[in-house]
């Protein structure tokens, strides 16, 4: 059974940074997408970081590009989000997902079409 857990949300100032965990369970990292996403009230949940094994290259979306890094731990079956350089924008609640990976789609692909699999959300609070 799949499962995800986040953790390490909060609430920061502008300009502070929070570390996210991911744990899971269920599934390898060789064989799966991981990513994390965030969702605004009565918004869509969009994907803002999403890395395969396979996929060198990991996706960030523009608005937390240079600011964000994903990362994953095998060992611990984890994958954080360490989050810098915070905004007020930034408030909103962050989830993990994980997706069975399939060749030739990479971390663009699993990030903006969302996951088969959800952990319960994370609240961030940046404030001004």
């Amino acid at each position: 059974e799949v499962q995800l857990q986040a953790s390490g949300g909060g609430l920061v100032q502008a300009g502070g940074s929070l570390r996210l965990s991911c744990a899971h369970s269920g599934f390898s990292f060789d064989d799966y997408a991981i990513g994390w996403f965030r969702q605004y009230p009565g918004k869509r949940r969009e994907g803002i970081s999403c890395i395969t094994k396979a996929d060198e290259s990991t996706y960030y979306a523009d608005a937390v590009k240079g600011r964000f890094t994903i990362s994953v731990d095998n060992a611990k079956n984890m994958v954080n989000l360490q989050m810098n350089s915070l905004k007020p924008e930034d408030t909103a609640v962050y989830y993990c997902g994980a997706d069975p990976f399939f060749e030739g789609y990479n971390g663009t692909y699993y990030c903006r079409g969302g996951m088969e699999y959800w952990g319960k959300g994370t609240l961030v609070t940046v404030s001004s």
